[in-house]
């Protein structure tokens, strides 16, 4: 399990968690990437805000 953790915003935790999902799933790793964060950003860097959106309805 990889946490990426900080008390600050701004700081690329989103960023490095994408990436570093990204970079465990390309070399054949089961992968999950999940976020607490309310403003769904992690999503936003999968490109997943619209097919979220359509499940929800």
């Amino acid at each position: 399990m990889v946490a990426i953790t900080s008390g600050k915003g701004g700081v690329g935790k989103t960023t490095v968690a994408a990436a570093t999902g990204l970079t465990l799933a390309a070399r054949g790793l089961k992968t999950l990437v999940m976020s607490v964060d309310a403003a769904h950003s992690l999503a936003a860097a999968f490109d997943l805000d619209g097919r979220l959106a359509d499940k929800r309805r």
